[in-house]
């Protein structure tokens, strides 16, 4: 680790020039980071129609994927917020490079064997890196600067998380998907080539391995907290706008991962467009790559608009596109739903910086416990399968907008502080 620089965050008003060069450095490294996180997490999207058609899979059993990926959040969130503490910024992402390329290596004999259990297994163990890199990496980028200008800056790093999962599934579905057969042949199963995910991932493992050593190498400012006059033996959890965050970010990753991970399938109903999985899986870029678009747009915008009330116009927005898209067939159903990436991309980042406003020596706790919140792409997605088995896969929708309609609530009321609105704190 880098040795720690003896200062602590001074207020925004006061920030001495100096600092710039040596933020500027660590955010531009950072960017490599949220690339590879969104890049991990969307090839999840390719996953799933995949290994749905080699075990045939239902659509519940199939979001078993999610669910030991993204439950990993759910199990790892808090243990990583603590990991974070000790070892601090640079020491979690090292270890979450680390333990994610074991991950992506343990696919190998999960393919070998053909073993949907020893898939899951691994996806849990890359999945652990990953919230290890999102518990470290959030909130050191929110912390680099003024508190101002917070959303704004990670808004434009999560742009290159959109990078990431622009990319995914473009090259997902040539080295994946390409090799799925007709996906309405009873015996497809027996001639897909298991192997198929074998080199991608062991490839993505090495890249891991290489950007850990070249992290090590480099030396970025370590933060230290400035002393606050608090209540002992107060938490994180003790203040109201961060736990409804929490909630927030449940809603807003559930929504996002529901509607990602079954545009294929979504795609592929007769009544949509009836596209094969290789042509859906590369409209799936286009749905991430809206996102990408939109945070880099948005970086622009949190500097000028209020961050809660941009956060509900692009909820309510979400709402509008999903609600069209099943309403209507074609073209029409396709391109609103694809359009709703756009809507997600200033969600998170605004969530998760309204969420640790004014929390301090707290922040890195916060942050375990928003990274919790996460686990909603693994419950949504879930719930989302219950209900496109037992009706269809349109009705399944309404999940992912009743998410949306939280975080409208959320933008407009529920990220305020409990000392601004009423005096008072949980306790």
């Amino acid at each position: 680790m880098a040795a720690p620089i003896s200062r602590t965050l001074p207020p925004p008003t006061a920030a001495p020039d100096a600092a710039a060069p040596r933020y500027t450095s660590a955010l531009a490294s950072l960017t490599v980071l949220f690339f590879m996180m969104g890049f991990i997490t969307c090839l999840n999207d390719i996953l799933i129609p995949y290994l749905k058609a080699i075990f045939s899979l239902s659509y519940t059993q199939a979001n078993l994927i999610n669910l030991c990926f993204f439950g990993a959040y759910l199990v790892m969130g808090i243990p990583a917020g603590k990991v974070v503490q000790r070892l601090g910024y640079k020491g979690g992402m090292l270890l979450g490079f680390l333990i994610g390329a074991l991950g992506c290596f343990l696919f190998y004999p999960a393919a070998e064997s053909r073993s949907y259990g020893l898939f899951l297994g691994a996806l849990f163990v890359l999945a652990t890196g990953v919230v290890l890199l999102q518990v470290a990496g959030n909130p050191y980028v929110a912390i680099l600067g003024p508190p101002r200008s917070a959303p704004a800056r990670l808004t434009l790093t999560q742009a290159f998380n959109s990078v990431g999962t622009t990319v995914a599934p473009l090259l997902g579905a040539s080295l994946i998907l390409a090799n799925l057969p007709d996906l309405d042949t009873p015996a497809a199963a027996a001639t897909i080539d298991v192997r198929a995910v074998q080199l991608p991932y062991l490839a993505i493992g090495g890249v891991l391995l290489l950007i850990s050593v070249l992290l090590a190498l480099l030396k970025l400012p370590r933060i230290s907290h400035a002393a606050a006059e608090e209540e002992p033996g107060r938490h994180a959890w003790h203040y109201r706008h961060l736990v409804f965050g929490v909630v927030g970010i449940f809603a807003y990753v559930g929504g996002e991962v529901a509607i990602g991970s079954h545009i294929v399938s979504y795609l592929h109903l007769p009544d949509v467009l009836s596209l094969t999985p290789k042509a859906a899986g590369d409209k799936v870029a286009f749905y991430w790559g809206g996102a990408m678009v939109g945070r880099f747009v948005g970086a622009y915008l949190l500097s000028k608009f209020d961050p809660g009330r941009l956060l509900a116009f692009n909820a309510v927005g979400a709402v509008a596109l999903v609600l069209l898209s099943i309403s209507t067939t074609g073209e029409v159903a396709m391109w609103s739903l694809l359009a709703v990436g756009l809507m997600n991309s200033i969600m998170f980042a605004t969530i998760f910086t309204l969420a640790v406003a004014g929390l301090g020596r707290h922040t890195e706790e916060a942050s375990g416990l928003l990274n919790v919140g996460i686990v909603g792409g693994a419950v949504v997605p879930m719930l989302f399968g219950a209900v496109a088995d037992a009706s269809t896969l349109r009705w399944a929708f309404v999940l992912p907008i009743v998410c949306y309609l939280y975080i409208v609530w959320y933008g407009l009321r529920g990220h305020r502080p409990a000392a601004a609105a009423s005096g008072s704190s949980f306790s």
